[in-house]
């Protein structure tokens, strides 16, 4: 019988969202279910502490599959033509932590549900793991329907290059926050082919953006050719819905949330765009400007109500200055350094 579980990412950084993910999985998709953390670096003292007071939940230690996802990421970024433009500062960018969730295809789950800490689960993943019996990658987003030139497969250089038609391309666009594949789909051999591809063909400038691992990992699933499945391209209007809490409208029933349109169930809540400094501030008692964040709180104090703020405050004027300081402190430092 397959094995089947879910995978994030996450560290100390994340850590409130992180328990929020745990807490809506428990609630919302199954207690029993495995979860397995990647770490997105070594920074997992809170992350370690809060495996250890759960059954279920266990951190990635495959140490050769991290360092080859790496590797692979930094030899194909070096090349691509964003490496010499970008101003932004090398020391973070050049760290390959960003392509550590590819590492669910050297896990122990035979089929799998990657979702991003900066989620909430809102039903079963039932139908992601029985489309699983028909498909190789499952996805629900809808990037496919971005503009041409944000989309994370160059359209109008392959089109130029009379490799690809934006026909052709479109339907297999997929973001990287949440998608369900299998194990083993991308081995060493398979790598050490896509890279000869990408560095060697160059085949690195299919990718739009410079470091982006939703661009590489498009690369990979679209040269694979293998079966892939988007809810959003369902033929079945039930299964087509929002998923992003900073733009998608929602209707909140008990702390679960629907789909506006229909009341449709979705797979999960995303707070992307979203920094991890303000969920850290909201559950300090910050009133901070997130859309949906009494259902974040409701789900990251589910086993700790006692400590869930009583109310909300916005910062006083002395803070909020200090932090654009700081910010422009922060900007400065990854342009010059």
């Amino acid at each position: 019988m397959a094995k089947i579980g879910i995978y994030t990412l996450a560290n100390d950084v994340v850590y409130d969202q992180l328990i929020a993910l745990l807490n809506s999985i428990e609630v919302n998709v199954g207690s029993d279910i495995p979860i397995c953390i990647i770490p997105y670096n070594d920074k997992l003292n809170l992350v370690k502490e809060e495996i250890n007071s759960r059954k279920n939940v266990t951190l990635f230690d495959n140490w050769d599959s991290i360092q080859r996802w790496e590797e692979f990421a930094k030899e194909v970024w070096a090349v691509h033509p964003g490496a010499k433009s970008s101003k932004l500062s090398r020391n973070w960018w050049s760290s390959g932590h960003l392509q550590r969730k590819m590492c669910v295809f050297d896990g122990e789950f035979d089929k799998f549900v990657f979702c991003d800490a900066d989620s909430l689960a809102m039903k079963p993943f039932d139908d992601v793991f029985d489309k699983l019996n028909t498909y190789d990658f499952v996805f629900d987003d809808w990037i496919h329907t971005k503009n041409r030139t944000k989309v994370p497969l160059n359209i109008p250089f392959l089109e130029k290059a009379n490799l690809l038609t934006e026909k052709d391309i479109r339907p297999r666009l997929h973001c990287s926050d949440f998608f369900g594949s299998k194990r083993g789909l991308f081995n060493k051999e398979n790598l050490a082919f896509l890279k000869k591809l990408l560095v060697e063909n160059r085949e690195v400038e299919w990718l739009t953006a410079w470091w982006d691992d939703a661009h590489l990992f498009n690369y990979l699933t679209f040269k694979s050719n293998l079966p892939l499945f988007n809810f959003t391209l369902s033929e079945n209007g039930q299964e087509r819905t929002g998923n992003c809490a900073i733009s998608d409208p929602f209707v909140n029933i008990n702390n679960v949330v629907y789909n506006e349109q229909g009341l449709k169930p979705i797979h999960r809540l995303h707070y992307m765009n979203y920094p991890a400094i303000d969920f850290t501030r909201l559950c300090h008692g910050e009133d901070v400007d997130i859309r949906y964040k009494d259902v974040f709180l409701y789900y990251r104090f589910l086993k700790q109500p006692e400590q869930r703020p009583k109310e909300l405050k916005p910062p006083s004027k002395f803070k909020k200055v200090n932090r654009i300081l700081h910010k422009a402190v922060k900007k400065a430092k990854k342009v010059f350094l």
